[in-house]
């Protein structure tokens, strides 16, 4: 059974930072493109960065570029999302998916991944 269990999240001031952690199992971890994706409230699902099998190429939605970092351990099976210089509209839910970035037709669509953790809220007020 795949599992995505995510921790880290919490209230931050903004300009402040977090990292999310993701831990993976019941799959090839280091053979499998991951994903952060977020939600806001009453917002669409948003793409936010993905990393290929072995932490090499990643790639950031032009919205959280130069802030947020994304990384992985395969040892432990665990997928990262460092978050530095929060905004407010950074607040949302974020997920650890199994898949990579989606094509724009897949943009907001839970589907493109095919594994979801249950999420980590992060709020960002002052």
């Amino acid at each position: 059974e795949v599992q995505l269990v995510e921790s880290g999240g919490g209230l931050v001031q903004p300009g402040g930072s977090l990292t999310l952690s993701c831990a993976a199992g019941g799959f090839t971890f280091s053979s499998s493109i991951m994903s952060w994706v977020r939600q806001a409230p009453e917002k669409e699902l948003e793409w936010v960065s993905s990393i290929n099998g072995d932490g090499s190429v990643p790639n950031y939605a032009d919205s959280v570029k130069g802030r947020f970092t994304i990384s992985r351990d395969n040892a432990k099976n665990t997928l990262y999302l460092k978050l530095n210089n929060l905004k407010t509209e950074d607040t949302a839910m974020y997920y650890c998916a199994r898949g990579g970035r989606p094509p724009a037709s897949y943009a907001a669509d839970r589907r493109w991944w095919t594994a979801w953790g249950q999420g980590t809220q992060v709020t960002v007020s002052s």
